[in-house]
């Protein structure tokens, strides 16, 4: 009962996510407009960050009101991974990853249903712009960057829990950034599928391979490599010889 009702919490919370992003970015796209920002700038960067840790906060706070409930499928791995998530299982992840999937697709029908037709045409969500293996490799990578500093922010980072978020919105953001060229990128299969799921190629091996397979393979290697920075042995010290 414990997996089927957080397997709900996730459903609702990537739903309300995925929802959310792309309204997050006609907000900001509208905001330097009327800023006189060009998109590319620093100036566009800071606030697209700075938007991005306010509404990561809101919904760190409603997964936590849902009982720990997660909209990215590559962090719930990389988390459980690294051994931070005791209650859960290979099973678990299996339950919820559908769950999670569905909410994401969910997301993005209501979303295209309440935007004006003037912005469909340009939320079209990630796409392959290179080879099967290119953007796999590239996913794969960008995930793990982005979920190595996850952990790395989370535990080992500031206290203040709004700096940590600004800097997770810091880093993701940049790797957003890097891997537009190859990807979109997403490094959130949820997301990913939903956008897949209303452009009717959800069923190809191109969504599980590219956005599935290699995003949780980079996220489980960032947990991987964080666990053994974490469990190395410090140095031994030098004994001093004897007189």
């Amino acid at each position: 009962m414990g997996v089927i009702k957080a397997s709900i919490g996730d459903a609702l919370l990537t739903s309300m996510w995925v929802f959310s992003s792309p309204l997050l970015k006609i907000f900001t796209s509208k905001l330097f407009t009327f800023l006189g920002v060009q998109p590319l700038s620093l100036s566009a960067f800071f606030i697209t960050t700075i938007s991005a840790t306010a509404l990561v906060s809101i919904f760190t706070s409603i997964g936590a009101a849902l009982g720990g409930a997660s909209f990215n499928p590559a962090a719930s791995f990389t988390f459980y991974a690294a051994g931070l998530k005791k209650d859960s299982s290979l099973f678990s992840m299996a339950v919820r990853f559908p769950a999670q999937a569905a909410g994401g697709a969910t997301g993005v029908m209501a979303v295209l249903g309440v935007i004006p037709g003037e912005y469909r045409k340009i939320l079209r969500g990630p796409y392959l712009k290179v080879d099967l293996h290119t953007g796999a490799i590239a996913e794969g990578v960008l995930t793990f960057g982005r979920s190595l500093a996850l952990l790395v922010i989370l535990f080992k980072g500031p206290k203040n829990n709004l700096v940590k978020l600004w800097l997770v919105s810091l880093a993701t953001a940049g790797l957003v950034r890097t891997g537009s060229k190859y990807t979109g990128p997403s490094m959130n299969p949820a997301s990913a599928f939903g956008w897949a799921y209303v452009n009717n190629w959800h069923n190809s091996w191109e969504m599980y391979y590219v956005y599935w397979i290699y995003p949780l393979i980079g996220a489980a290697l960032a947990a991987w490599v964080f666990i053994f920075l974490q469990l190395s042995p410090p140095p031994s010290p030098t004994k001093e010889k004897k007189a």
